[in-house]
């Protein structure tokens, strides 16, 4: 998609804004090549990097508010032919990622609203089985802010932190490269914090 590209070419607030926008619904735009450059650019002092993830992170509660809505109101058998469709499978989605992201949400109650957004895969279609199960929207954007805003915090430290040390022409060589990193360092630190819920529910039942 060359609009997105000339989009991440040119990144200022209301792109910014955008792109999480789309991010957060289906549109495969990776926040690791937003948000981190974006604040690579605050670090030389052409944005405020405070800004960057706001309105990265109010970009991303749009976008997740049109996936709750629509699996508010759609239903399911709507969403599993739009991912089956031959648009869905452009926006690298399918019934299977859906179903994945149902799935991890009834196994994790309300609170994978936060946690799905920092899990690579269940990030952008976490708001779909929130709607369906037509969970509180009040509830569904906090937890959407909360999981959003840790998200492009981590992301716009990491921009910020090679600023000091890697040329611009490397900057998304450099992204991949600790994207990867972050990733895992998330998805485990994600696990620990659900074991411990858990745990934690377990106690109070007994």
């Amino acid at each position: 998609m060359n609009w997105i590209s000339a989009l991440l070419g040119n990144l200022t607030y209301p792109t910014i804004f955008l792109l999480m926008l789309l991010e957060s619904t289906v549109v495969p735009v990776p926040s690791e090549l937003v948000v981190s450059p974006a604040a690579y650019h605050a670090a030389g002092g052409h944005l405020n990097v405070l800004l960057v993830i706001l309105f990265a992170t109010i970009g991303a509660d749009v976008g997740a508010s049109i996936n709750y809505v629509a699996g508010y109101f759609l239903g399911r058998p709507i969403i599993y032919k739009f991912a089956n469709s031959h648009i869905g499978h452009l926006c690298l989605l399918n019934q299977e990622k859906v179903e994945k992201s149902e799935k991890y949400f009834y196994d994790h109650g309300v609170v994978a609203t936060l946690t799905g957004r920092l899990i690579p895969g269940i990030r952008h279609l976490i708001s779909i089985p929130a709607g369906l199960a037509k969970m509180p929207y009040w509830k569904f954007l906090l937890y959407t802010t909360l999981g959003a805003g840790v998200w492009h915090s981590i992301l716009a430290a990491l921009g910020w932190y090679l600023h000091s040390f890697v040329p611009e022409d490397q900057l998304t060589d450099k992204l991949m490269e600790y994207g990867d990193y972050i990733k895992w360092g998330i998805i485990a630190i994600v696990l620990l914090a659900i074991a411990w819920f858990v745990i934690k529910k377990m106690r109070h039942k007994k």
